[in-house]
């Protein structure tokens, strides 16, 4: 058991907050992270939401909700009226410090993890009380929030705003976070977080996808990998009384070539890897400007070993590894080697099999990883 994860979770081991906690009812921790102030300044973190490779967004409340997507000018940030709140998502993407913050909370498995996102408020900001159907860790950087929140199932909107509010919000807690303190919500849970002078927040959150998302995104992975022989034949048609009439025999036959679809369990593994795996819109891999040759790579493997690219996500399951959207089998006697770079996103000093070095040179070559 990880010390750090005692402290984070306010004394509660991981199992005990798995099985307390995790999607059951909310937790805060006072102090989880002692000595806690953020991960970067509110100028920088501003800096950032002006970036165009940054999934920014920027929510006003003066003179009615209203929402806008990045990149921002800062000049223009300078003059809108306050309150106002700026989110950056993938923080863990542009700074290692929230990488590593991020990953404090792997107790969660890292299919379930989606980002870490800062967010930065003036005195009043907001973005309205709403739900989310994702579980999120709040962790309280620079200032203070109040967070109000209930376990309401009236979930009705209000009509015609940019952005979700809940029409009838009813909190049953009422808490002021402090720099340091953490807040665990479960999916569903209604909150509403407002700044007590200006306040920068991190959400740690894991994505929770639909079940009709997780089907669509199924079916377009068949697609691409269905293969039916034949094609639509009636060489024995015969008339019928009306033209318009879409006859049994039509739809038997195309029932018949639909019922040849098949999927079992390694597709479905196969499929979960591939999704859970790929980056988002607007992630984009930087490949080393002069790669070394596989020769090469393995003799710098051997004395400076690797690490993931922090845009990378390498997952596993069965005999088969997924990253970025891809998949690789790799040989028996290097499973347990890639299954660690997986788990701890880095390798000390190591050596693989022919087979092995060659998935991971054309990584390193896609800049998937990167030697250390």
């Amino acid at each position: 058991m990880n010390p750090t994860s005692i402290t984070l979770l306010g004394g509660l081991t991981t199992d005990q907050f798995l099985a307390e906690y995790w999607q059951k009812k909310p937790l805060l921790v006072r102090g989880a992270i002692p000595g806690f102030t953020g991960l970067l300044s509110r100028d920088d973190m501003l800096d950032l939401s002006c970036r165009d490779d940054v999934e920014s967004r920027f929510v006003s409340q003066a003179g009615g909700w209203t929402i806008d997507r990045g990149p921002f000018a800062r000049a223009a940030l300078r003059r809108k009226t306050k309150p106002w709140t700026v989110l950056v998502q993938g923080l863990n993407m542009l700074l290692p410090q929230a990488d590593e913050m991020m990953r404090r909370f792997s107790f969660v498995p890292y299919a379930r993890l989606d980002d870490l996102m800062v967010s930065y408020a003036t005195d009043g900001g907001g973005v309205g009380p709403h739900f989310d159907n994702y579980d999120v860790f709040l962790i309280q950087g620079m200032g203070r929030r109040r967070w109000r929140i209930g376990n309401q199932t009236d979930q009705t909107l209000i009509k015609g705003l940019p952005i979700r509010i809940l029409k009838d919000f009813r909190p049953v807690h009422d808490w002021v976070l402090e720099p340091g303190d953490l807040l665990y919500l479960p999916p569903e849970w209604a909150h509403d977080g407002i700044a007590v002078g200006e306040c920068m927040t991190y959400s740690v959150g894991f994505r929770a996808t639909p079940a009709q998302d997780m089907a669509e995104q199924f079916l377009v992975y068949l697609q691409d990998r269905v293969k039916l022989p034949d094609r639509y034949r009636d060489p024995d048609l015969k008339s019928q009384k009306h033209p318009a009439k879409i006859g049994a025999a039509m739809v038997d036959q195309v029932a018949e070539m639909l019922g040849r679809i098949r999927w079992n369990r390694d597709t479905v593994r196969d499929f979960l890897g591939s999704y859970l795996t790929e980056p988002k819109a607007h992630v984009f891999f930087d490949p080393p400007a002069r790669p070394l040759n596989e020769k090469r790579f393995a003799a710098a493997l051997a004395k400076r070993g690797i690490h993931l690219d922090a845009r990378s996500q390498l997952l596993f399951a069965d005999s088969r590894f997924y990253i970025n959207g891809e998949s690789a089998t790799v040989a028996r006697c290097d499973r347990a080697t890639f299954k660690r770079l997986a788990d701890e996103r880095r390798l000390p000093a190591f050596s693989l099999d022919a087979a092995s070095l060659a998935t991971l040179h054309d990584w390193y070559r896609c800049g998937f990883v990167h030697l250390s």
